[in-house]
């Protein structure tokens, strides 16, 4: 009789996971992050019920290498994806799965018995097959969204053309995954390719179910300042009563897909045994500072916080408690082990190349977590920048700018300290921190600042 305990927790079944990640939202957007005029009551609801962020920080500002980081626990140096991916390495003769060389996220779990499936964009090459452990595969042939509707989308190995919302094909393909899946271990990918807020989207009028709500609103917090000059795209629709529009419907049909996949892991009897995970690829500015869009938007290139700041947010009810808000400083290189520590997998960590990543999920349980170090890094191509608790430092190869920001007295970052009387000692611990950590982690393969090469086509010199 007293070994009944332990067998019960043997047979229990393993942990699901639904990770859905959004593409270019900062996490301001969301209502549960103090947004007053866009509507996320699904996205709200997921915080209410499990642990929100406050501080999540990308480490690159653009989506290949980003979802590459997430996916393996490396850094850009590391994987060599330092933007975004070329179309001829995702369609066509030269196409290619850039992470195959990498253990990632669903090759560990599909390994540990997991059927494992994506809905929405990959991006990260060779997107006509699946991939790294997916055996359900809905996706798209490119990497940017110039609209919503009436586009191409990947299905069962052929391309052909949608004509609805694709934001809510993305939604109806999880859950059928979920239909599909329920009595057995899976891992869901669910890649919205929106709220995306870039290029010709901005000047077309949304059309989705939220489009009446926000036409002709009042958005406070979109400020209206000055353009930035270091801003180098996105300046035909800056600061638009039409972009803040459209951005804002498409923030609310994201968050109307959340709402369906929450609805159906309750209807499905999932909802216990699933974590769910929420997450951006990374930032997004609308106006603060006189900046829109992400840091390959601006030459030089971008390391605001808002370019870097993401949501983040776990959820599972029984194992991560309700309503509450963590202010560690984490990184997307901090999802995998994780993740794979809340699972019961914590042991799968792929161990070469040795990922930066951080385990966290002692905090997503509500645990103290012991010597935390409120650090991150951050880097595109020729630019790299160290986050600490009160300070940020940004340099660029091989002449600057250099920039230097005390984030306790000026969090918006508008005064530039760099080469400022006093500020020697600090900027010199800086840097040194910075040069330590990618001398640890970078692969002289990748290693742009060192002559390395990138999966990608370069932006910067």
């Amino acid at each position: 009789m007293s070994l009944a305990p332990a067998l019960l927790v043997a047979a229990a079944p393993p942990t699901n996971l639904v990770f859905i990640l959004t593409d270019n939202q900062g996490a301001w957007t969301l209502g549960c992050y103090g947004n007053p005029d866009i509507r996320t009551p699904h996205v709200d609801r997921l915080a209410a019920e499990g642990v929100r962020f406050s501080r999540a920080l990308s480490s690159n500002p653009v989506c290949s290498p980003t979802r590459a980081t997430f996916l393996t626990g490396l850094m850009p140096s590391q994987h060599g994806v330092h933007s975004y991916l070329d179309p001829k390495f995702m369609m066509g003769p030269q196409a290619y799965n850039t992470i195959d060389e990498f253990t990632s996220l669903g090759e560990v779990l599909r390994g540990a018995g997991y059927t494992c499936g994506l809905s929405g964009k990959w991006h990260l090459g060779d997107n006509l097959r699946p991939h790294e452990g997916f055996s359900f595969w809905v996706t798209k042939p490119d990497g940017h969204t110039n609209e919503f509707y009436n586009q191409d989308v990947i299905e069962n190995g052929a391309v052909r053309k949608e004509a609805g919302y694709t934001t809510e094909l993305w939604t109806r393909k999880a859950i059928e995954f979920l239909e599909q899946n329920r009595a057995r271990p899976f891992f869901l990918f669910l890649a919205y390719n929106g709220p995306y807020a870039l290029g010709g989207l901005m000047r077309q009028p949304p059309r989705n179910r939220h489009a009446e709500y926000y036409r002709g609103k009042k958005f406070a917090s979109f400020p209206v300042e000055p353009m930035h000059p270091w801003q180098n795209a996105n300046k035909a629709f800056h600061n638009t009563q039409l972009a803040m529009e459209r951005t804002a419907a498409e923030v609310s049909g994201v968050d109307d897909g959340v709402g369906d996949v929450m609805a159906a892991l309750e209807r499905l009897g999932l909802d216990d045994n699933t974590l769910v995970v929420y997450a951006s690829d990374q930032g997004w500015m609308g106006g603060q500072n006189g900046m829109w869009g992400m840091g390959d938007h601006f030459r030089p290139i971008g390391a605001h916080d808002l370019m870097m700041q993401i949501p983040l947010i776990f959820r599972q009810p029984g194992r991560i408690p309700a309503g509450r808000t963590s202010d560690l400083m984490v990184s997307n290189y901090d999802f995998l082990p994780t993740v794979l520590t809340h699972l019961g997998l914590g042991d799968k960590m792929p161990t070469s190349p040795r990922s930066p990543g951080r385990d966290f999920s002692r905090a997503i349980r509500g645990e103290p977590v012991a010597a935390w170090d409120n650090t991150v890094f951050y880097e595109m191509e020729t630019m790299r920048a160290i986050r600490t608790e009160g300070w940020k430092y940004v340099a660029r190869q091989p002449a600057g700018p250099f920039e230097l920001y005390d984030m306790a007295r000026d969090p918006m970052e508008r005064a530039n300290l760099f080469g400022q009387p006093g500020t020697e000692s600090r900027r010199a611990e800086l840097a040194a921190r910075l040069d330590d950590f990618f001398g640890r982690y970078a692969d002289p393969k990748y290693d742009i600042w060192k002559g390395g090469v990138s999966k990608a086509a370069r932006r910067t010199p």
